[in-house]
């Protein structure tokens, strides 16, 4: 299916049994959590999707066994993350095979590839795809900065449309609306940056604590796009506190644990990864309880 870049899309997490396979009875549970909270696409093998871990066979079976859950309801996004060019080629042309609507794609990995090397990366891929791309553009944790620069290149490409914002400057997406009006579409990557980023004109947001919270991540995108800033900013400052558990280096096991507390998710992570423990546990489990007692009720956020 077409993919128009707006609303929530969560980066959704990879579920896993004890024996460290695939859960996808738990992931088909999250993947209904989201559809029915009316989320606007889903982004697989992000970060937190444990994308570093994941088998190829693993990936493959993920697209298409969300492509038959959403049945067609919203867009599916792959996550191309590769070390080399030729790798990102084969992984977008497989993912295109198992049905994915759209890509997200990272700059090349592990090698800090310069200016050059990185618009000649993704201009490589979008010569070699049908999907529309997504740049994921986080040097903080990353290392490579596409900047506009960059971007003023590889515009020339129809099928690089949108940029997952996560530079954590808020005022770049204003540089990309000035740069670019609306050729390049903005979905803001950091939770904790989400509503000002929004209200501020960008387009949607790639997602994380959605995959606990999901009725109240869509609810902040629909209010404020109604114009009703005030009920979404009151919902936020409940959320800040959750969301801000995604911007640390445990994000992925983090966001699990919340996931068993909202009754969506498993905690089994893949190695070298482990389980939260000690007193980082302790705390992830106490903001998680703080914000499942104040949750607030919401607005009839699904028709404002």
């Amino acid at each position: 299916m077409s993919i128009t870049w707006k609303g929530v899309m969560p980066a959704v997490t990879t579920k896993f049994t004890e024996n460290d396979e695939l859960d996808l009875d738990m992931f088909a549970v999250n993947i209904d959590a989201q559809l029915d909270a009316g989320v606007h696409g889903i982004v697989l093998g992000g970060t937190l999707g444990e994308a570093s871990t994941l088998e190829d066979h693993e990936k493959r079976i993920l697209t298409q066994e969300t492509v038959r859950l959403v049945k067609g309801k919203v867009p599916v996004l792959m996550n191309i993350a590769e070390q080399t060019t030729k790798g990102a080629v084969i992984a977008a042309q497989k993912a295109e095979e198992d049905g994915a609507s759209a890509l997200m794609m990272l700059p090349p990995m592990r090698y800090k590839a310069g200016d050059a090397e990185v618009v000649t990366y993704f201009g490589t891929v979008a010569r070699n795809t049908g999907l529309p791309i997504m740049v994921y553009n986080n040097p903080v944790d990353y290392k490579i900065e596409v900047t506009l620069d960059m971007f003023e290149q590889l515009l020339k490409y129809d099928r690089i449309q949108a940029v997952k914002e996560s530079t954590r400057d808020i005022s770049n997406v204003t540089r990309i609306k000035n740069a670019f009006g609306d050729r390049l579409r903005i979905m803001c990557g950091v939770d904790t940056l989400a509503l000002e980023s929004l209200l501020m004109g960008a387009d949607g947001w790639i997602a994380g604590l959605v995959d606990a919270f999901p009725a109240e991540t869509v609810a902040i995108y629909e209010l404020q796009k109604a114009g009703r800033i005030q009920e979404a900013i009151e919902i936020y400052r409940w959320f800040l506190p959750l969301l801000e558990l995604d911007i640390n280096p445990k994000l992925v096991q983090n966001i699990k644990l919340a996931e068993v507390h909202t009754g969506i998710g498993t905690e089994h992570v893949r190695a070298p990864r482990l389980p939260l423990f000690g007193e980082e546990r302790a705390h992830v489990l106490q903001v998680i309880k703080n914000g499942i007692e104040t949750r607030p009720q919401l607005p009839d956020y699904k028709n404002v």
